[in-house]
């Protein structure tokens, strides 16, 4: 199956400039069209948590474009566990990874761990790299339903609460990506 296309340069900044003024916005990902927004910025992150009606506590996925723009968040991998992440990234497999205990709460919740990912998706990753950084990354869906599949479903879910809905295709997957535990290797939720 070939890649998505990306979408048009101009769509790409001007998602770019929401996020960079503290927006929060849709875009597609492996399976589902995600919520995202400035990982540090704890105003657009709550809304994102509202949203979703997720407790803080819960933590939150950051993606990025290439693991530079995750050290910051993390400790140094063992390099075992440097290998086994990443032989699966770029890619849809989710590692919830021992985090610098910088890292804002309102990202890892009540862990000392973040979950993080390395995303192959052509648009998620080219977002990245427009924006600068790694990005907040949860399913576009409030608590208990059903995650967003399509442009129509992030308004019908989230109205005027979503400042921008960057349009593109999803990936190929059929579910939300896989997340692993890399202290214990083992799987969290299947993808």
């Amino acid at each position: 199956m070939a890649a998505p296309a990306l979408p048009q340069p101009w769509r790409l900044r001007l998602a770019g400039r929401w996020l960079r003024a503290g927006g929060v916005i849709a875009y597609p990902t492996e399976a589902v069209y995600g919520l995202g927004c400035d990982p540090l910025d704890p105003r657009a992150v709550q809304r994102i948590l509202d949203l979703k009606c997720r407790p803080r506590a819960a933590g939150l996925i950051l993606i990025a474009a290439d693991f530079t723009q995750l050290e910051a968040f993390l400790l140094p991998l063992p390099p075992a566990l440097h290998r086994c992440v990443f032989a699966t990234w770029p890619g849809p497999v989710t590692w919830v990874l021992p985090c610098r205990p910088e890292v804002p709460v309102w990202l890892r919740g009540r862990h000392a761990a973040l979950a993080v990912r390395v995303t192959a998706h052509p648009t998620a990753a080219a977002l990245c790299s427009r924006f600068g950084g790694a990005l907040v990354s949860t399913s576009a869906n409030p608590h208990g339903r059903e995650p967003a599949r399509t442009p129509l479903q992030v308004r019908r879910y989230f109205g005027a609460g979503v400042d921008h809905v960057l349009t593109a295709p999803l990936g190929g997957q059929a579910r939300p990506s896989e997340i692993r535990d890399g202290r214990t290797r083992s799987i969290i939720r299947a993808g």
